[in-house]
């Protein structure tokens, strides 16, 4: 059974910084694609971040420069690394490993809250 478990959400000041960790289990982790959605309230969730098996990676628009998305194949970890947090990155973060043929698989969430 393939599970995939969010951690490192809270509440930070805009400026501040969160380092979000996605540790997953019962998959071959180095197959899968990994990416980082969210979905901020009232509004549809977006991708964040992604990172091929390999390490090639891409992000929005709206975190360039600000986010980093990395991987560690040997422990089955995705981390997304956010820095100068805004107010509107306020939302629920959400881990995916994906690849073709069908295999897409979530967590169950993370909330991040930047706020003074």
């Amino acid at each position: 059974q393939v599970q995939l478990v969010e951690s490192g959400g809270g509440l930070v000041q805009p400026g501040g910084s969160l380092r979000l960790s996605c540790a997953a289990s019962g998959l071959t982790f180095s197959t899968y694609a990994m990416r980082w959605y969210r979905q901020g309230p009232g509004k549809e969730r977006e991708l964040v971040a992604a990172i091929s098996g390999v390490g090639g990676t891409n992000y929005a628009d709206s975190v360039k420069g600000r986010f980093t998305i990395s991987r560690d194949n040997a422990k089955s970890t995705v981390f997304l690394q956010m820095n100068s947090l805004k107010p509107e990155d306020t939302a629920v973060y959400y881990c995916n490993a994906y690849k073709k043929w069908g295999y897409d698989y979530w967590g169950q969430g993370t909330q991040v809250t930047v706020s003074s």
